[in-house]
């Protein structure tokens, strides 16, 4: 017999708050332009994108999580002192080590808390979500700070036709804690290694230090390759979320996918067949694919705006880099 004692968690887990940060500077497509042959119309047509917002020197990925982490602690009514787990997905944090989750609980007035980063691409928020869950039902933290933030910016080959286009910058955060009931589902999440062609970076940090290359590593993508992944797996991927979470898409209020493609979103909306009710998130028109970020923010525009409310009950889903993804259902804050 064990003689280990059983944990003392919450019975379930919640999103208590959320809150976003957007680069003041918002970049048109005109912008785009300026470095590739194409044109508003092709870049709207194809992406639904007409604006993106891009981080001046201060905008740092440590500086922007911290904006939109107080944002969510306040909106969940906590104190930074409260917060016991810090958890950030990023792929622009461009130090190795230490985790920038350690920085960023420091600036924030966490006391002490476990802090780490995770690299998860797009999907990264639903990997944290779920690791924050975990977290406050196991009992080793009431209260955990999720964080998406990314520079991309920082990581766009603006020659390249096929991405230029596409990639903003932000952060966007959530303080998920303990709840009496379910409200955060199951997680059907995987990974697909066999497609990590098909988004990556250009070449190894190693290449540039080693003058093998001139160029600084870039993200690029087949957008074919991804778009049909998207559309046709990610739906099933939903709906397993769905099934998972024992509700229909008739009992869906919001449905809150990563804002990677105007055009991916429209074509799981019509995949997964959503009732006209269903609020879906169209973010990326005005923020563009901002990776691990894109949820939150969307979430948290969404709340702001009237679209959705308290208790509405939402299909999140990320898909990317990988390639990975991770979707469940959630009552919002």
């Amino acid at each position: 017999m064990s003689k280990i004692k059983p944990s003392k968690g919450a019975p379930y887990a919640r999103i208590m708050g959320v809150g976003g940060y957007r680069p003041t500077r918002v970049v048109p497509n005109e912008v785009i332009l300026e470095t590739i042959d194409s044109s508003d119309e092709w870049i709207r047509s194809r992406s639904g994108i007409s604006t993106r917002h891009w981080a001046n020197d201060e905008e740092t990925v440590t500086a922007m999580s911290v904006e939109a982490a107080g944002k969510a602690i306040a909106d969940a009514g906590l104190t930074p002192e409260q917060i016991g787990g810090v958890i950030v997905s990023t792929v622009s944090h461009f130090k190795q080590t230490p985790a920038v989750a350690t920085e960023i609980a420091d600036k924030i007035g966490a006391v002490k808390p476990a802090a780490f980063d995770i690299s998860a691409g797009c999907a990264g928020f639903g990997y944290g979500l779920t690791l924050a869950k975990g977290m406050v039902v196991e009992g080793s933290a009431e209260y955990v700070l999720v964080i998406g933030v990314e520079r991309l910016s920082d990581l766009t080959d603006l020659e390249d036709r096929a991405t230029a286009f596409l990639f903003g910058d932000g952060a966007g955060a959530v303080v998920v804690g303990p709840a009496k009931e379910p409200r955060i589902g199951p997680t059907v999440w995987g990974s697909e290694g066999d497609k990590s062609e098909t988004i990556k970076q250009t070449v190894p940090w190693s290449d540039y230090r080693d003058g093998a290359v001139e160029r600084f590593p870039a993200i690029t993508q087949e957008g074919q390759a991804v778009f049909r992944w998207a559309v046709f797996e990610m739906a099933k991927v939903a709906q397993q979320a769905l099934d998972a979470a024992g509700i229909t898409a008739d009992e869906l209020d919001v449905f809150i996918p990563h804002q990677a493609n105007m055009r991916i979103i429209d074509s799981m909306v019509k995949t997964l067949k959503l009732p006209e009710h269903v609020t879906v998130a169209r973010d990326v028109e005005t923020t563009g694919n901002t990776s691990a970020a894109s949820i939150p923010l969307a979430m948290e525009r969404l709340l702001a705006t009237g679209q959705a409310k308290s208790g509405d009950t939402a299909l999140v889903i990320g898909f990317g880099a990988g390639l990975v993804y991770a979707a469940t259902v959630v009552t919002l804050p």
